[in-house]
């Protein structure tokens, strides 16, 4: 199982609780879609896949969110594979919502407020790697584009102490991920990771967007 289960990481958790996300309040898009009609998808990644999608899970209007991999070949989306940093897969977070409730600027805003650092390389927290990788995997030209102009949008804004460091990644497969990372957060709220890494973003849903906060979360049926 992931070394982030590991009780000596759980120590070294107690000591330096340091990894857990603030989050920070930013605008919506400037520019965004209208509403539209039937469901519609977006692909996300920003370090492990439990947080965000227990964030997620936690939004009105997404109708689903499911772990998975982007960004490399169907052969590599395994977890040990993906592992090893070296198949071009990023742990992603597949988001079906309903546009007619949340439009997918708002899907952005929630992701780069409350789900992730969207500064930091290749990492998050205490993970590291090219899988945990800030990234975003438009499923249109007009995603694409919004997420564009909205990463220009807050970059000058200066709202981050940092450039923003978000790759935003086209025309890459969504593979969902093994069984037992569905669903991880809800399943295993006392876990230490969870408790000083994800946790903390499910409070920052709560306390950023309590219009659009859940209590219920929408899991993936296994």
């Amino acid at each position: 199982m992931k070394h982030k289960l590991l009780a000596l990481l759980g120590m070294v958790l107690l000591a330096h609780p340091i990894w857990a996300q603030e989050g920070i309040p930013l605008p919506p898009p400037a520019a965004d879609e209208p509403a539209g009609g039937g469901s519609e998808v977006a692909v996300l990644a920003g370090g492990c896949f439990w947080g965000v999608q227990g964030v997620f899970q936690h939004v009105k209007g997404v109708m689903g969110a499911v772990s998975g991999y982007a960004g490399g070949r169907k052969f590599a989306a395994h977890y040990e594979m993906v592992g090893t940093g070296t198949t071009g897969h990023a742990e992603s977070v597949q988001v079906t919502f309903d546009p007619k409730q949340i439009s997918y600027g708002r899907i952005l805003q929630i992701y780069f407020s409350a789900a992730h650092d969207p500064t930091e390389l290749n990492r998050q927290g205490p993970d590291s790697g090219t899988q945990y990788r800030s990234a975003i995997f438009p499923t249109s030209p007009e995603q694409a584009a919004i997420a564009k102009a909205y990463i220009a949008q807050l970059d000058q804004a200066h709202l981050f102490r940092s450039a923003i460091v978000t790759r935003i990644e086209p025309d890459r497969e969504f593979y969902p991920a093994e069984g037992y990372h569905q669903n991880y957060l809800t399943e295993n709220p006392t876990a230490l990771y969870i408790v000083y890494n994800d946790l903390p973003k499910i409070r920052n849903l709560q306390r950023l967007f309590p219009e659009l906060y859940r209590q219920d979360p929408v899991l993936v049926a296994k």
